[in-house]
């Protein structure tokens, strides 16, 4: 009897019995580091690389698993990119305007002032050219990306004095994240860059004048409140932020298919997991710090069209000196014109009827 005849008619015990059962290989168990630029305590933006982490444990059966380090544990918050790019650490979660300092195109990848919206920026990635283009630029810097998250639309932060008008924000030093800085100084604001875990005792010693950070939970969290009493929105510079999974060419290059898809898919579940917590929490702390005496106020008309006449300037500057901008952004200006038509007929009349009833 030969092999193949043996196996269909003896079954696998007796193919056990005769020692002549096919190899099986163990797959061997694969161990990444990720790096992320936010503290443990924001269990919010945090908690997405954990979502990330736990959801690849689970498909994989254990056999591929991320630990996830704290910014500072592994390399400073605003490291992450260096040490993707040069291989220190697999993956890292960030905020890709955080490094706009290399190439403003970062913050084509994460929100730029008056740009997308959360849902906008999500069918730019997966239904527009927006991944495709991000992923062209990220190859410079060994980089493969994929969404990680997104906090929604930001609140336009704590200020220890009343803004009252554009005038108001001459010499103010602002701790404001990413690319809304290259805008907010055409106003004559002072802008600082300062990672999420440092902003409270800035704040406190009276270094910076006024910060933001995401939105109401976030804020709380940080203690912002007990520092500064006027809390301003919108943040216009980021109305829909998205983080992303920074992953190291060379080691996602050397995963099996299978991981592969299963790196896509996590990332995809700690995408939409983190949002869902930032608008299912927000709320509520908006709601207590309002009733522990914060100041909600909204920025004044003035500024606004200012700082979106400021906005539109430099990206006209960027499109004659940046050819990856001019690149990008040609692509991400028509997607934006096209979603705003829509969202106008549909989500923000919606949403303004909704908003004025007594539910």
């Amino acid at each position: 009897m030969d092999r193949r005849s043996l196996i269909k008619h003896a079954g696998i015990a007796g193919v056990l019995a005769a020692g002549a059962a096919p190899a099986v290989h163990a797959q061997a168990a694969l161990r990444w580091r990720l790096a992320s630029s936010f503290p443990k305590s924001l269990d919010t933006i945090f908690g997405a690389a954990e979502t990330f982490s736990k959801a690849v444990r689970a498909m994989s059966g254990g056999k591929f698993e991320v630990s996830v380090h704290a910014a500072g544990e592994l390399m400073p918050a605003f490291g992450v990119v260096d040490g993707v790019q040069q291989g220190t650490i697999e993956c890292g979660h960030t905020a890709p305007y955080y490094f706009f300092g290399k190439d403003e195109c970062f913050a084509l990848g994460c929100a730029i002032p008056f740009g997308l919206n959360s849902r906008q920026m999500s069918a730019w990635m997966y239904e527009g050219n927006g991944l495709k283009l991000m992923r062209e630029f990220y190859a410079k810097y060994n980089i493969v990306n994929f969404p990680g998250g997104n906090t929604g639309a930001q609140m336009g932060g704590w200020f220890r004095k009343e803004v009252k008008g554009l005038a108001d924000l001459k010499g103010l030093k602002f701790r404001i994240g990413g690319f809304g800085g290259k805008v907010i100084e055409r106003l004559g604001v002072v802008p600082q860059n300062i990672p999420g875990g440092e902003i409270y005792q800035a704040l406190e010693k009276g270094t910076i004048d006024a910060a933001e950070w995401i939105g109401p939970y976030d804020d709380q969290k940080l203690g912002f409140a007990k520092v500064a009493p006027f809390y301003y929105y919108p943040g216009w510079w980021e109305g829909g932020p998205e983080l992303d999974f920074f992953i190291n060419q060379k080691a996602f290059d050397a995963l099996s298919a299978e991981n592969k898809a299963i790196v896509e898919a996590a990332a995809a579940q700690a995408h939409v997991v983190m949002q869902a917590r930032y608008d299912a929490l927000n709320p509520a702390a908006l709601k207590q710090l309002v009733g522990q005496g914060t100041k909600l106020r909204p920025f004044p008309n003035d500024m606004m069209n200012a700082a979106f006449k400021a906005a539109m300037d430099l990206y006209d500057e960027l499109n004659t000196r940046n050819e990856s901008w001019k690149k990008i952004y040609a692509d991400y200006s028509r997607f934006r014109a096209e979603q705003n038509l829509w969202f106008r007929f549909t989500e923000a009349t919606f949403d303004r009827f909704m908003q004025t009833q007594k539910l």
